[in-house]
């Protein structure tokens, strides 16, 4: 019988996903998205009910500071719905922003002793979030019912919603996971600048009160159109944004395409500086 020989080369340039790699280890990518969701809520008492209480008590926060004492503009609708309704794609996206940053450095044994898609790394952290942001969307799905809010139609165009949602925390999280492995400087950063991004994005304000010469730069932000289509198709508080999801879907893209071609490039040395 011939013996099969495989040879690991290092990569060399600018080089886009091996599917069929991927495809290989799916069993490996498997097994770490199902870590990464036992080892959260390991030993924890409450376990899966922190999907549950983080966005709930930010929402609460948030409904209090910014809906009762400063009054924000809340599109005619209960603040709260309002500030939970975007908190649902927020809380995934700064979620799997922090954990996929910091899932090289975490896993640097694995990548200085066993050869495997890097990549995998990263998926598998945003892919492990998923389960929460089910959960929490689970949730509004109550509170619509509870407040009496039905989906518009526009709840078909869902999937190209959270494509978006997927292709900016997949295409910032491998860029800063491979900026990680060489700054560390970016684990520490990680917290103070998702703070920052959440000001950014229209989680606790209508993009509505944005001035109007700087709008047509703001919805350049992919979360933009995420975070007020949720609003649009769950709570009717505008007429749906084609034009700034389409724009977003425009950012997550070159996000997507620059986050995975540098991720890729910075591969080959990985194991040397992990």
């Amino acid at each position: 019988m011939d013996k099969v020989t495989t040879v690991i080369k290092p990569s060399a340039g600018w080089r886009s996903i091996d599917f069929k790699e991927l495809i290989r280890y799916r069993d490996l990518l498997w097994f770490l998205t199902v870590r990464g969701i036992k080892a959260k809520y390991a030993q924890s008492v409450l376990g899966v009910s922190w999907a549950v209480i983080q966005p709930l008590f930010s929402t609460l926060v948030f409904t209090v500071v910014f809906g009762n004492l400063a009054k924000i503009d809340s599109n005619g609708v209960s603040y709260f719905l309002f500030s939970f309704c975007a908190l649902v794609p927020w809380t995934f996206f700064s979620a799997t922003l922090t954990d996929s940053a910091n899932s090289l450095v975490a896993n640097a044994s694995m990548i200085s002793k066993v050869y495997f898609p890097r990549m995998v790394l990263p998926l598998s952290s945003i892919l492990s979030k998923g389960v929460d942001f089910i959960i929490a969307l689970l949730l509004l799905i109550v509170f619509l019912i509870s407040y009496r809010f039905v989906p518009s139609w526009q709840v078909v165009f869902l999937p190209w919603i959270i494509l978006v949602l997927l292709m900016t925390s997949l295409g910032i999280g491998m860029l800063l996971s491979a900026m990680a492995v060489q700054y560390r400087d970016i684990k520490h950063a990680m917290t103070f600048g998702v703070q920052l991004l959440m000001y950014a994005a229209p989680v606790v304000y209508p993009t509505s009160n944005v001035p109007e010469p700087y709008q047509q730069w703001y919805v350049f932000n992919p979360m933009v159109g995420v975070i007020e289509s949720f609003r649009s198709v769950f709570l009717g508080t505008i007429a749906f944004p084609y034009e700034w999801l389409a724009w977003g879907t425009l950012t997550s893209s070159v996000l997507f395409v620059l986050g995975l071609f540098y991720f890729r490039k910075m591969e080959r040395v990985f194991a040397d500086v992990a």
